[in-house]
């Protein structure tokens, strides 16, 4: 069976909805713990205002410190022009934009319509393209939003194409309040596949209501060969009541293996920087 790539996402996503503010030396040794699994690419940070997310107000100094890895992307979160010339001072292999398929998400999410965002996403990937550096979309809100609820595929279907035409390489669907269903699911990658490809997207799942991971496994059904996860479940969204927690890698990994996929990942060393940082957090792994 064909190799199946596993984007983590726990230091950004994962960590961003803590209320108690992470050690940079944890963030650091997190990172560098997770380098060591097998895990190819790794969303380290976002260079976003520390009055958003106070979370990320180190992101200089964790990228400055990490060992990295010669087989390891790492990658950051820019919202914006001067995000992204963060990123690059920074040395990021990749950056990451992020959009929503709804509109009331957009203006809750980053205080402004899906339209004006997408012209927020031009001088970076402007920048991006001068430079040859790699930049993935997020499209959140797929298939639900905590304010519209259900999300037509075709809403989803052309912002994902309206991306994919402004330079991004890939584009990740964010089941971002975990409401989605195995059907949900199929009903959006038919309607996406009618024009684009599976290998340029990936599947964002949150396990709010426990369907991660049958939705991973609609997602494999349909073609799709990049999930994104976060350690020990870590992560939700601050503007999305209600989502509770990425997938946890560890998880992924096993089914992925039960299946008899390959992943490239250690699962005993992945399971064992879960609960590394599961300790740190005081969650329960």
């Amino acid at each position: 069976m064909a190799e199946i790539a596993i984007f983590e996402v726990g230091p950004r996503d994962g960590l961003q909805n803590e209320e108690m503010f992470i050690d940079t030396d944890i963030k650091i040794e997190l990172i560098n713990r997770l380098s060591e699994t097998g895990l190819k690419k790794i969303e380290v940070t976002s260079f976003v205002s520390p009055k958003w997310v106070p979370q990320m107000s180190d992101a200089r100094e964790v990228m400055a410190a990490i060992n990295r890895a010669d087989n390891v992307t790492y990658a950051a979160l820019t919202p914006n022009q001067t995000g992204m010339e963060a990123a690059i001072e920074a040395k990021a292999d990749e950056v990451a934009i992020f959009a929503a398929a709804s509109e009331s998400f957009s203006q809750k999410n980053i205080n402004c319509s899906i339209e004006e965002s997408l012209h927020r996403f031009e001088p970076v990937l402007k920048i991006a393209g001068d430079r040859n550096i790699p930049v993935r979309g997020y499209v959140s809100c797929a298939t639900h939003c905590p304010y519209e609820g259900k999300i037509s595929p075709e809403k989803t279907a052309q912002l994902s194409s309206e991306l994919l035409e402004m330079g991004c390489y890939e584009i990740s669907l964010g089941d971002t309040i975990g409401k989605a269903t195995p059907d949900d699911i199929k009903e959006l990658l038919g309607e996406i596949f009618q024009d684009r490809s599976a290998d340029i997207f990936a599947l964002h799942c949150h396990d709010t209501f426990g369907r991660a991971l049958s939705n991973i496994t609609a997602g494999l059904e349909m073609g799709i060969r990049t999930f994104d996860s976060s350690v020990a479940g870590l992560g939700g969204c601050p503007y999305a009541k209600g989502a509770s927690g990425n997938v946890a890698t560890e998880a992924v990994v096993q089914l992925l293996h039960e299946r008899g996929h390959e992943t490239g990942i250690d699962l005993d060393k992945i399971r064992n920087v879960a609960q590394f940082i599961s300790e740190i957090v005081r969650h329960k792994n």
